[in-house]
Formats: structure tokens, C-alpha cells, sequence
């Protein structure tokens, strides 16, 4: 009777040896993984994070010419209200992703669809669609930059042809926009294009052969299925272009010439935040349209988080 409290003794202190080495081992796991990942995350630290945070602080500043700052609390933010040139910026940026981000999409999931299926020579046509995205954006704008050339762009030649005058496709400050809301969709085709046609080969192939046992068509077919369980890489595809479309800037800044006269219709938040910054020495307020265009994409990425319960289907 004796022994029964002393066994229950020693089970209780093999499980606190246990729990303890237990602990230590979590411990060393937990050193081991914080170690692995430091230097990626001193890295993010140091060309991300602080980098925001020093916009952030800049933002409330006004900087002299050589390079000194003082404190001027919300100074900028005001000037902002009064700024037309930045409301227009805003309203060509708005332009902007209202073709660019649909029609790109929509033309993305076309060209994945197609490329998808049983045809001869589609390794070469994905080739040729995904090359604009390795070439350099500013060899892209030059080449259409000559192609748009009002006198001798090869746009306006073939329209000569028919007997049509080609307008000014990148100085009229009519449609110069437009003409980089064309390159824009052309040259982000392909990338769009390899991540629907992952999403699309992911897709399992019973819901097809079903739907062909039940006689839908190719369009009913697209639209009830294809569509919906496509739906999560549409979503994710949204946001990076959302992202990607309110960031412009190379396309404006190599085709349209700095005293051209569509550069005021044309010139994105981007292109206004660069002309603070770089130009006019005004790093003060380029750092207030930095933080104004991080809240406008943080506010419009969180809408389309709590939309896309709507919508996007992941099962």
C-alpha cells in the first residue's frame, strides 16, 4: 500500500521531464526558425517598413534646398485641398484603372482560355503573349512611342493607306491617355495570362466531362463553371492589377514629353509624387501624396476583401 503514492510519485516527475524537455525543444525550434528567417525579415525592415515610416514623418515636413527639414504638422495634408493639379492626377489615374483593370482582365482570361486548349503550336503563342512582360517597360513605351508618332509612326501610315488622317496620339491631350491605356492592356496581357492558366489547369476535369454528359454548351459551360471555380485567381488578379494600375508611372514618363501638352491630362499621382520629389525639390509634399496614395490603395484593397464574400467561390 506503501508503494502505490511512491510509483504515482515517480510518474509525476517523468512527466515534468518530459514537459520540460518538452519546453526546451520548442524552445530551440523557436531560436532555430527567428534565426532562419532574420535575415529576411531585418531585410523587410529595412527597404520596406522604414521606408513607410520615414515617408510617414517626412509627410509632416518641408524640406529647404539643401536637404534640411523642419516640422509643419499638417501643413501638406492642407495644401492637398487646394492642389487641382493632384485632383487631376487622381481623376487620369481613375481613368486609368477603369480600362485598364477590366479590360486587361477580361482579355487575360480570353487569351488563357484559348491557350488552353488542344491546339497546335500554343507553347509558341504563350511564348510570344508572356514576352512583353520580360522586356523592359521602357523599351515597350519607346517602341509604341514610335509607332504613335504623329508623322512618320507606322499607326498613322497605315491609316494613310485608307485615306485617314491619323490624329496625335500621344500630344493631344484628348486622347494621349488613351494611348497609354492601350500599351498598358497589350503589355499586361501575358503576365495576367500565366496566372489564369495555372488557375485554369487546376480546375478538375470531372465538372467539364459532366457538363458534356449533360449537353451544355461551350458558353454555358464557361459561364457555370469555368468563371465561378476561377473566381480566387480573378480576385487575387484584381488586386495586384488594382495595385499595379494606381502605380504608373514609366509608361507616362517615356511617352509623353515633360513639356508636351497632354502631360497635365496623362500625368498619374505616381508621375505627380515624382515631379514633388525629383523636379521641384518639394520632398515634403511628395511624401504626403505617398502616404494619400497608400491609404487610397489599404481602403480600396479592404472593400474588395469584404466584397469578395460575394463572389469569389473556393471550393
Amino acid at each position: 500500500m506503501k508503494q502505490i503514492p511512491l510509483q504515482a510519485e515517480v510518474k509525476a516527475t517523468k512527466k515534468l521531464t518530459v514537459s520540460s524537455l518538452t519546453k526546451t525543444r520548442k524552445r530551440s525550434d523557436y531560436f532555430w526558425a527567428y534565426l532562419m528567417i532574420a535575415p529576411t525579415m531585418l531585410g523587410l525592415f529595412i527597404f520596406y517598413l522604414w521606408p513607410i515610416i520615414q515617408t510617414f514623418y517626412f509627410s509632416f515636413t518641408e524640406w529647404g534646398a539643401f536637404g534640411q527639414y523642419e516640422w509643419t504638422g499638417l501643413d501638406n495634408y492642407k495644401r492637398m485641398l487646394e492642389d487641382t493639379n493632384l485632383l487631376q492626377s487622381f481623376k487620369n489615374t481613375g481613368i486609368y484603372i477603369i480600362f485598364t483593370v477590366p479590360i486587361g482582365i477580361f482579355l487575360s482570361i480570353l487569351v488563357a482560355v484559348l491557350l488552353n486548349q488542344k491546339i497546335k503550336g500554343k507553347s509558341v503563342y504563350r511564348t510570344l503573349y508572356f514576352l512583353p512582360v520580360i522586356t523592359m517597360p521602357a523599351a515597350i513605351a519607346m517602341v509604341w512611342k514610335w509607332l504613335f508618332n504623329a508623322d512618320y509612326g507606322l499607326l498613322n501610315y497605315l491609316l494613310s493607306l485608307i485615306g485617314i488622317k491619323g490624329p496625335h496620339w500621344v500630344s493631344d491631350p484628348k486622347i494621349a491617355l488613351y494611348s497609354i491605356i492601350v500599351v498598358a492592356i497589350w503589355s499586361g496581357i501575358g503576365y495576367n495570362m500565366v496566372i489564369f492558366l495555372s488557375g485554369l489547369q487546376g480546375i478538375p476535369k470531372m465538372y467539364y466531362e459532366a457538363a458534356e454528359i449533360d449537353g451544355a454548351g461551350s458558353i454555358k459551360v464557361f459561364f457555370k463553371i469555368t468563371l465561378p471555380l476561377l473566381s480566387p485567381v480573378i480576385f487575387f488578379v484584381s488586386i495586384m492589377s488594382l495595385i499595379g494600375a494606381f502605380q504608373v508611372f514609366d509608361l507616362i514618363f517615356m511617352m509623353i514629353g515633360k513639356s508636351s501638352t497632354a502631360l497635365e491630362s496623362t500625368q498619374s499621382i505616381v508621375y505627380l509624387f515624382y515631379q514633388h520629389a525629383f523636379v521641384l525639390n518639394d520632398k515634403g509634399y511628395a511624401a504626403a501624396i505617398a502616404v494619400l496614395l497608400l491609404i487610397v490603395i489599404l481602403i480600396i484593397t479592404a472593400i474588395q476583401m469584404v466584397l469578395q464574400k460575394k463572389w469569389v467561390h473556393y471550393d
